[in-house]
């Protein structure tokens, strides 16, 4: 049996398909239309999907949509009349999509695939929970999502067993810790459903001067995690911005313009907008934990991508074990939506073996072999050495030796808004000058971002403390966690060095790994499994027979405002336009050195096409 599911129309639009409870396959849109966010109808998602597959659309026996539109209609059309007239413009600007597209989701469905079949609606927040629930390793969990808004929930809690899950409470909108943290995202000059991991990664840099200003005045913080946020200071129920001018004045001045230089005012209010997420995180786990009695927790919806507080959860929180959806944000309800209909609906049977999720790596992505590599750079006569699969391991770990940049393209692309290891930028992570290199020029982004290492599973705990004390090994497959570097990593700091502040922080070599130390000593980390990537898993393998160091920086293939690349063609083109030295390409090795004179006008997908 075959479900296609899917979501569009906001924010991150994907497809998955799922075959007798298995992910066939699963992308997002802006792979593919290179759109970065794409909320559009995931065609080239679907058609992505379909070919991993091996099917068309004629074999779908289900479709399934992660939202119910009507609901969510209901509540956008409750909200401009309580504001009314305050939310004119923002009516007017909503509505001609409403009535031209998102009320049509069945009618766009079937023109879209030509399919005639059942479609399903699960809710919103019903997909999240499903998402964190049916792909995960436990037989019997309790789950959490929290997000900017669904329909008309924010946050909700309850338990997967077996086949099903139960939704047991919610939180509704406007409430939303999504919106909240949306909000500061905005108000410090960044892009909102985009900038959040921006400022969640420009936290440390600052003070958590302004814990107390947002719990008495934005923000009722219940024991039990539960909240109400005080709209008096808000704009997004009736306008078009996050924040109005009560929150303005309430932080001493209007939003920092996008681009402009970062103060110390921004980095003050990153951590302390952190610090009180983290604070609402914590307590809502612990209140589920009490309400449930359940030892393990899944989490999803687009607040479980902070990892900060996921680390919190993990080291902190009552739960044994915890496990997130990997696409824990919007792209994620496809698959939730699609798992919800096989599980739930259906109610086919489920089981789990407490040790492995069936997220595959979350390798989901269309994969490209070596003979369509070869094709595209034989026919556009770009030089490359053929590499064997033995010697991938030993040349590309003495490029990372050398401090090279490579580009590192292999296998399935990943499923969500993680490189892990197919689609990804590495270098040698104890290199003092790696960060600086990536992030200005390679990544062409902003200097404060961190990267992630990617460590042998076997070596994590040797590196960092990501295991609480007496728990089993801890892993991060999908560097969702965040958890500090070891003490005995760590380097001697002066006392000086201790006195700097803001992006200052960033002149001081922490540890022994300081390209994946961020300045309070902390690591997003990814840990690397044999099973789940191989060929990765050998790379750095040999890298730390090499150096007696089991891990190497990972972040992105893309630079700053692209999607990460999917075609071999978005791969030579990001690594023509950056200064990476190397590309690794399937099997094929590329030297910058080599390469003929990058010309911008070059459009792969005209010039070149493979049957």
């Amino acid at each position: 049996m075959n479900i296609l599911g899917i979501s569009a129309y906001y924010h991150d639009s994907a497809a998955c398909l799922i075959r007798d409870g298995k992910i066939a396959g699963a992308a997002q849109e802006e792979r593919f239309t290179r759109v970065k966010h794409d909320s559009r109808f995931p065609e080239l998602a679907t058609k992505a999907c379909l070919e991993k597959g091996g099917i068309t659309a004629e074999n779908i026996d289900y479709v399934a949509f992660y939202e119910k539109p009507f609901i969510k209609f209901e509540r956008l059309l409750e909200t401009y009349t309580a504001y009314a007239p305050a939310g004119l413009r923002s009516f007017v600007k909503a509505m001609p999509l409403w009535i031209k597209q998102k009320l049509w989701i069945p009618d766009l469905i079937r023109k879209k695939l030509g399919y005639e079949g059942p479609i399903i609606f699960p809710e919103h927040h019903e997909s999240h929970a499903a998402s964190a629930f049916f792909p995960s390793p436990f037989q019997l969990a309790a789950f959490l999502t929290l997000d900017g808004v669904g329909e008309w929930t924010s946050t909700s809690f309850g338990t997967g067993r077996d086949n099903r899950l139960e939704i047991d409470y919610e939180i509704c909108f406007p409430h939303s810790l999504g919106l909240l943290y949306s909000a500061f995202t905005y108000y410090t000059g960044f892009k909102v459903n985009s900038g959040e991991y921006k400022l969640m990664g420009l936290a440390p840099y600052g003070e958590p001067k302004y814990v107390d200003l947002i719990l008495e005045h934005l923000i009722d913080l219940k024991e039990d995690g539960s909240y109400k946020l005080n709209m008096r200071y808000f704009n997004y129920c009736s306008g078009l911005t996050m924040t109005n001018h009560r929150f303005h004045r309430l932080f001493g001045g209007p939003p920092r313009e996008p681009e402009s230089k970062l103060s110390q005012k921004e980095m003050d209010i990153a951590r302390s907008i952190q610090v009180v997420t983290e604070e609402v995180v914590l307590r809502a786990a612990r209140h589920v934990h009490r309400m449930t009695g359940e030892s393990c927790l899944c989490l999803a919806g687009g607040v479980a991508l902070n990892c900060v507080a996921n680390g919190r959860i993990l080291r902190e929180g009552p739960f044994e074990k915890i496990w997130i959806q990997p696409a824990a944000g919007d792209a994620g309800g496809a698959l939730g939506a699609a798992l919800f209909v096989w599980h739930q609906y259906l109610g086919n049977e489920r089981k789990a073996d407490n040790v492995w999720d069936s997220q595959q790596g979350s390798y989901c992505g269309p994969s490209y072999d070596n003979g369509y590599v070869e094709a595209f750079l034989d026919g556009h006569q770009i030089p490359y050495a053929r590499l064997s699969d033995e010697e991938i391991p030993d040349r590309v770990s003495d490029l990372i030796v050398q401090e090279k940049v490579i580009g590192w393209f292999h296998g399935p692309m990943e499923f969500g808004p993680r490189a892990l290891g197919s689609r990804s930028i590495i270098g040698d992570a104890r290199s003092p000058e790696m960060q600086s290199t990536m992030n200005l020029k390679i990544k062409f982004r902003e200097s404060f971002r961190p990267f992630a290492p990617s460590v042998l599973a076997e070596y994590a705990d040797e590196w960092f403390g990501l295991t609480p004390g007496g728990r089993e090994q801890v892993s991060s497959p999908y560097m969702l966690l965040v958890a500090p570097v070891k003490a005995e990593r760590r380097v001697s700091v002066s006392a000086q060095e201790e006195t700097l502040e803001g992006i200052e922080k960033l002149k001081t070599c922490r540890s022994e790994a300081p390209a994946v130390t961020h300045v309070d000593y902390s690591a997003r980390i990814q840990t690397v499994h044999e099973e789940t990537n191989p060929g990765y898993h050998a790379v750095i393998k040999r890298f730390y027979e090499k150096t007696g160091c089991p891990l190497i920086v990972n972040t992105s293939f893309n630079v700053r405002g692209e999607p990460i690349v999917c075609t071999p063609e978005d791969a030579y083109r990001c690594f023509m336009r950056t200064e990476m030295d190397y590309l690794m390409m399937e099997n094929c090795l590329l030297d910058k050195r080599a390469q003929p004179v990058w010309h911008e006008e070059e459009d792969w997908k005209k010039t070149f096409e493979l049957d």
